[in-house]
């Protein structure tokens, strides 16, 4: 495999295209259709996928929860502290992103008009003074990525999860699901398209900044994921009849390139770039990722460099809405 650098997955976006709010409606978003073999780009809205799903394709979503988990306290001496929770240790210890990142081990943190206090136990860690994880997330918000500038939001509760997720336990939204309704997942399935779900707990780690100018020597921290029989049981089924297996997200392609080696739940690491052979998926809906990202390296690795930076240009001179709350491109 070629020793690619971190510089060969950067591209310019105006800082006007990074979507800061949701659509009112979900699947009004724009979807960008790349064909990989013929090397074709429509245009289309998003409602208009099931264009192109067949009759007994695999859909693969990942139904986990984004948890509240961006906390905004104070300390005793004054000034503002925001924590994100990251995961849970023992008892009520959390690793956590704390900022200012100054404060001292043994420093204690109020929340809540100081109803609860937490108190900086290691380099990176909290713990909370009570007993019920309940009451800690109760007082959290939507953990936006920093690229969204502006505070959580009511709205965000309900836009920046999907409207089938399920088990709790993730930092970020798997935001290729966003764009799908109620009644559009009601329609796919009438057209005899199957539709299926794993879990993984999106963490930092995919977030995590690539700092190695050559990225083979990147490595990915691990993530909680579980696949169900019933979804292992289709997918085998898929192959028996060589009908498409489509991953809803780069976190179901992960999920669905782990469960290569046939492990149903545990913790992956598996790092997608160029020069991997992917031998589950065969479709991929996204949305548009930031340079330099392990994201973008996995959408390159699936369509191709070129294709991928051609279809991102296009999506930059029609000015797409990019990242979490943004456009959705389908690569079949």
């Amino acid at each position: 495999m070629r020793k690619m650098k971190l510089s060969d997955f950067d591209y310019n976006l105006p800082k006007e295209l990074v979507a800061q709010y949701p659509l009112k409606e979900r699947d009004t978003a724009r979807l960008l259709v790349l064909n990989r073999k013929q090397g074709t780009i429509e245009h289309r809205i998003f409602k208009n996928i099931t264009d192109y799903l067949l009759k007994d394709d695999l859909l693969i979503l990942n139904d986990t929860k984004v948890l509240p988990s961006r906390l905004v306290g104070s300390r005793l001496t004054g000034g503002k502290v925001e924590v994100l929770l990251l995961n849970r240790k023992a008892n009520l210890a959390f690793n956590a992103l704390i900022r200012p990142s100054r404060i001292k081990v043994g420093e204690k943190i109020l929340f809540n008009s100081a109803k609860l206090y937490g108190e900086i136990t290691a380099r990176d860690e909290i713990t909370f003074s009570t007993k019920d994880i309940d009451t800690i997330y109760k007082l959290g918000v939507m953990p936006l990525p920093p690229y969204i500038k502006r505070e959580s939001q009511d709205l965000d509760n309900i836009y920046y999860q999907t409207v089938y997720a399920q088990k709790e336990g993730s930092i970020a939204s798997p935001t290729a699901g966003l764009h799908f309704t109620e009644e559009l997942m009601q329609k796919i399935k009438s057209l005899g398209i199957n539709m299926a779900y794993v879990t993984l707990h999106i963490s930092y780690s995919t977030f995590r900044p690539v700092k190695a100018e050559n990225i083979n020597e990147h490595k990915m921290d691990e993530e909680y994921f579980k696949i169900n029989g019933n979804t292992t049981r289709l997918i085998e089924e898929s192959r028996l009849r060589k009908t498409r297996i489509f991953a809803v997200g780069t976190s179901s392609c992960r999920v669905l390139e782990t469960y290569t080696l046939r492990i149903q739940e545990g913790y992956t690491d598996l790092f997608i770039y160029p020069g991997y052979r992917f031998r589950t998926v065969d479709c991929l809906l996204t949305n548009f990722h930031l340079p330099r990202t392990t994201l973008f390296m996995l959408v390159c690795a699936f369509a191709g460099e070129k294709l991928i930076k051609k279809a991102y240009q296009e999506a930059i001179a029609k000015n797409y809405r990019f990242y979490s709350y943004g456009d959705a491109m389908l690569i079949i």
